[in-house]
Formats: structure tokens, C-alpha cells, sequence
């Protein structure tokens, strides 16, 4: 793959900004030596407009989605879509594709959630033999997929480009790369929080985790390591907590990162969250792990 991916990105929520303070972040990210911004797809903006808007408007951030729902499009627009956003913004995209969860699914959405497996390597499938007849780039982006458990790892490095894992832990990142194999991808997000209060850090972590928190795509991918159905209850355990967001000061947040990398993680996306009203990003944990002045 032409595309350059560094080893540290920031995966975040630009649905709250308007569309030049998005780019102002993403300017500000680049001029802080980020490699990439990750940014979800829910309930809020198209994430491909707002990706080529700001791609526009800045030299060399790369952008990914994390993730982009393939319940909100067939997979013929699927495909015009990574290959128009691949000539707009050559080797600076990264095309992240998920099944979501239910809720999102069926109740928001008003789709059947299938199995999210079959559904995946059929839309993949489909995706690949779909008509375009559209100006193409001479690279098309990488794919990866939002995978948490065995299979759709596996798929990610048969089908795909690698995989983006979230609300995850080092030792998911372990696991996922033993499965994944040496050649694909791993790109895991992870919450950092500067607070060393840890009364005061867990009620803003467990503020930030809660809507994941009763998901069952997460649940059931953290109870193979460890994690018992009463650690989602009341919030989350402290144990649950302390494993998803890292909190504390400087060096506590650089470990954490330092654990996926050593874990096998190409690149890690931080999510730095920074009270339990706002969803905006920390700038200031982000100016302080910024890779321009810093060796991180």
C-alpha cells in the first residue's frame, strides 16, 4: 500500500463542530505530527463529505472512518464511494467499514441486523464486483474492518486490509494480532483521560462508555478476557473502567498506548476524553502527546 500510516492517530467526534472548526482540528492535528483522524458515523454528519472537505484544506492527515455503518449504504454506493474519496484525497484515506450494533441497526435505522460475519463478507463481496465506471485513483484506499472476535478478524486480513478494533484493551490487541497475522493491519482506538483522581476520572470514564457499555458486540468480545456480566452493571466496574480508558497523568496515558504498540498494534487512534458533559476532544491532552514535541 502507498498510503503511510505512523503509529499514532486520533480518533474522535467532529459532529458538534461546525464544518471550519473540523478543519481547524484537522490542521491542528496535522501541525501536531498526527498521522490520522478516525472519525465515527452514528447518528451525525456523512462521514465521506465532511472526510473530503477537510482532506481539502489540509497537506498530509490522513483520514479514516471509524466506523462507516454498511447498513446505510449497498455496496454499489459503498464502492463509488472509496473509489471517488480515493482519487479526492489519494494515499490519505482509509476506508473503515463495521456492522454496528442492533440498536443502531433496527431500531434507528429500521434495517434487519443479520449476522454480522455472513453480512460482512457478502457486502465485501459485493463491494468488489459492483459496477463503477466513474475516473478512478491510481491507488485505491485500504479497507479495514471494525473486528472484535475471531471471525471477523480473519476476515479482515483475508478480505481486507487489517482491522480497527474498538473498546478494546492491550490484551484484545495480543489476541488480535495472533489471529490477524503478521501482514495486516491492527489499528486499535483507545480512551485516554488526564486525571489522576481516580474517584473523579472513573465517574468521566464511566460518563463516556456508557452507551458502548450495553452493547452486546462489546460485551460479549470482552468476557473472553476476563470480564464477568456483572462488570457492565452500575455503569461498569472499576476493573472494566480502568481497562477501557486510560486515566492518569502523562505517563500513565503514554503506557497505555505503549502497551498496544507492544501488544502488536501498527497504529493507535486516542480518543482523549475530557469531562462527563462534553464530547468534544481534549486539546490540551492532544497538544501534550503530540508527536511533533514529543518522542512518543
Amino acid at each position: 500500500m502507498a498510503i503511510k500510516l505512523g503509529k499514532l492517530g486520533v480518533w474522535s467526534f467532529i459532529d458538534d463542530m461546525t464544518a471550519s472548526e473540523a478543519v481547524a482540528f484537522a490542521q491542528q492535528l496535522e501541525a501536531w505530527g498526527y498521522s490520522a483522524l478516525w472519525i465515527p458515523e452514528a447518528v451525525g454528519r456523512d462521514p465521506f463529505s465532511i472526510i473530503s472537505y477537510m482532506a481539502a484544506n489540509t497537506q498530509k492527515l490522513i483520514f479514516a472512518t471509524g466506523i462507516a455503518n454498511i447498513y446505510a449504504r449497498d455496496p454499489m454506493a459503498m464502492n463509488a464511494i472509496h473509489k471517488t474519496v480515493s482519487e479526492l484525497a489519494p494515499e490519505r484515506f482509509i476506508l473503515g467499514l463495521g456492522v454496528s450494533h442492533a440498536p443502531l441497526v433496527a431500531d434507528i435505522r429500521g434495517h434487519e441486523y443479520k449476522k454480522p460475519v455472513t453480512t460482512m463478507r457478502n457486502y465485501l463481496g459485493s463491494m468488489e464486483n459492483a459496477l463503477y465506471m466513474g475516473s478512478q485513483a491510481k491507488e485505491q484506499a485500504p479497507i479495514l474492518l471494525g473486528a472484535l472476535r475471531q471471525n471477523m478478524l480473519k476476515l479482515s486480513a483475508e478480505k481486507v486490509n487489517g482491522a480497527h478494533p474498538y473498546f478494546v484493551t492491550p490484551a484484545h490487541t495480543a489476541w488480535a494480532r495472533n489471529i490477524l497475522g503478521d501482514n495486516a493491519w491492527l489499528c486499535p482506538e483507545q480512551m485516554v483521560l488526564l486525571e489522576t483522581d481516580a474517584d473523579k476520572a472513573r465517574a468521566i470514564a464511566r460518563s463516556h462508555i456508557a452507551t458502548y457499555n450495553g452493547l452486546e458486540n462489546y460485551k460479549n468480545n470482552l468476557k473472553q478476557f476476563g470480564f464477568e456480566e456483572t462488570d457492565f452493571e452500575d455503569g461498569g466496574s472499576d476493573k472494566l473502567v480502568d481497562a477501557i480508558v486510560a486515566w492518569g497523568d502523562e505517563g500513565a496515558v503514554r503506557n497505555r498506548v505503549q502497551a498496544h504498540w507492544d501488544a502488536g498494534a501498527d497504529h493507535v487512534c486516542i480518543q482523549a476524553i475530557k469531562s462527563e458533559v462534553e464530547r468534544g476532544p481534549d486539546l490540551a491532552l492532544l497538544a501534550l502527546l503530540a508527536p511533533a514535541n514529543n518522542v512518543v
